[in-house]
């Protein structure tokens, strides 16, 4: 099957059997347009000893696992999803709902989760962030129940998050960044919204709502497996009440239940929580099957 991607495409997918190589001559990826010779030949050198190590921004949504799989298909080494928890209402940066699903997800890619406080305020909850990455990234030894399967012993080399199209958030991961000394990537940057809804879906991506806050979108979403069908419906929804399919703008959630860099599946047990004009999927229970 050919993916035709609407950002930069992974590298390292010939050797990484759950990843997808495009059928063509040439393709875009995060520095223009290369053959698959070229993309090919990088991604080998990285398995020839020169891999990145890098750490996940993972919400446990359907963007920060699709910027994972990313980083795993150019062959680098995803050495945690670092899961922000909010400890306020509201979040100009980071995801709500559903967070606590990134520590299953990070077992089901057989990779290391660590979770971070933030309080929630604008501008204090990046540095709060900063200063919890700072240890992990300097090499210090850090020792946390949060952490789990986290090694000090080699640098981090980049933070990869799954920033669409907020300047607010990708500036501030980007200066973040800058001052730990790492790269900052964001491969789903400026991407084409319906395209990459499509895309998930094709990739074998599930994910199901787990919150919802905009004019159109009612208690029968919470909970709803996103498919082929109801991405229609979804983005027949969008057109008439004028709000952006991919959720960018903070209309609904996500998270993943399952991919193509999990092994295993999440199940959830849960229930709708509605609020009048607003709600969210109260997670239960969840285990990997």
């Amino acid at each position: 099957m050919v993916m035709l991607w609407s950002y930069p495409l992974p590298l390292g997918c010939t050797s990484i059997p759950r990843c997808t190589v495009p059928a063509m001559g040439s393709y875009q990826s995060m520095w223009g347009v290369r053959t698959l010779k070229e993309e090919v030949s990088i991604s080998w050198r990285g398995h020839q000893g020169w891999s990145m190590r890098v750490l996940i921004l993972a919400s446990g949504g359907k963007d920060s696992s699709l910027a994972s799989w990313w980083a795993m298909c150019r062959g680098w080494e995803v050495v945690a999803l670092v899961t922000v928890s909010v400890s306020g209402e509201d979040s100009w940066m980071f995801q709500l709902q559903g967070t606590e699903m990134a520590q299953l997800q990070a077992e089901a890619q057989g990779v290391g989760w660590m979770r971070i406080d933030v309080s929630g305020v604008p501008e204090r909850e990046v540095d709060e962030l900063e200063e919890a990455l700072r240890p992990i990234i300097s090499r210090e030894q850090v020792v946390s129940p949060a952490v789990r399967g986290v090694s000090s012993s080699r640098p981090i080399d980049a933070i990869v998050c799954g920033a669409l199209a907020s300047e607010y958030q990708r500036r501030r991961i980007e200066r973040m960044a800058e001052r730990l000394g790492v790269i900052s990537y964001c491969p789903l940057w400026h991407h084409d919204p319906g395209a990459h809804m499509r895309d998930l879906i094709e990739c074998g991506f599930e994910m199901i709502l787990v919150s919802v806050s905009c004019e159109g979108l009612t208690v029968e979403w919470l909970g709803r497996v996103l498919d082929e069908y109801y991405l229609r419906k979804l983005e027949s929804l969008s057109l008439e009440y004028r709000f952006s399919v991919d959720g960018e703008g903070g209309e609904y959630e996500t998270i993943i239940i399952a991919g193509p860099h999990m092994s295993k599946r999440i199940e959830i047990v849960g229930r709708p929580v509605w609020h009048g004009a607003r709600g969210e999927f109260q997670i239960d229970s969840a285990k990997l099957i």
